[in-house]
């Protein structure tokens, strides 16, 4: 092959990719991303935010007297309240300063999260975060608006003091309580102080007796 006809086989190759070139702008008019080896284009999918979705706030350094009243009227403003609760314990009823509220608008929620985290109120920095739905657990408002009564610990154990007793379990309640009344007496004489302790009322608890019924006979 000649050198002529070298050079025309160049210009034929420079036409071809030229033309396939112009064929490829053309089909691919709308695509932003060309590969460097060949191949077809591709169009670059704008990566955007998240659609937040998540309609449920964790809510925690809750302060002393800022209750579920009183946390409906502070956030209220922000948009409508669906359902709140803050944990309590089932004993006493106290507040464990930790809660969850739940706006019906998932923007509400989300402006809520970040504009009131680590907010001071009455000495405490609020922690608001989103709770994502799947996280969400299905048993979480099952105690929302029942009230938890307080156990009254004086009448337990008054009850507890006052219920009958059989011979064998009084004869045990005397007996413990003469074993913390030598410990006692025995700490008296250890520190020195001359004390005669009064004996105890009690001590010594009478048998039962043995009552024999008998039928009389005609």
């Amino acid at each position: 092959m000649g050198a002529k006809e070298k050079k025309a086989l160049k210009k034929s190759l420079k036409k071809a990719s030229a033309q396939q070139a112009i064929i490829a702008t053309r089909e691919d008019k709308d695509v932003e991303f060309l590969p460097l080896v060949g191949g077809p284009g591709k169009k670059i999918v704008e990566s955007g935010e998240p659609v937040n979705k998540s309609t449920v706030l964790y809510i925690g350094h809750i302060p002393h007297g800022f209750y579920e009243d009183q946390m409906e009227g502070f956030f209220k403003q922000f948009g409508t309240v669906k359902r709140l609760e803050i944990a309590r314990n089932r004993k006493t009823g106290k507040s464990k300063h930790y809660g969850f509220l739940e706006f019906i608008n998932p923007e509400v929620a989300k402006v809520v999260a970040y504009e009131m985290n680590n907010y001071l109120l009455f000495e405490h920095n609020l922690q608001i975060q989103l709770v994502p739905p799947e996280k969400v657990h299905p048993k979480l408002w099952k105690r929302v608006n029942r009230t938890i009564e307080p156990v009254n610990f004086v009448e337990v154990a008054r009850r507890r003091h006052n219920k009958g007793r059989t011979l064998q379990e009084h004869q045990k309640m005397v007996q413990a309580i003469l074993k913390r009344d030598e410990k006692r007496r025995e700490r008296i004489k250890e520190a020195g102080i001359d004390y005669e302790c009064p004996e105890f009322i009690g001590k010594i608890q009478p048998k039962a007796k043995k009552i024999k019924f008998t039928e009389d006979q005609d």
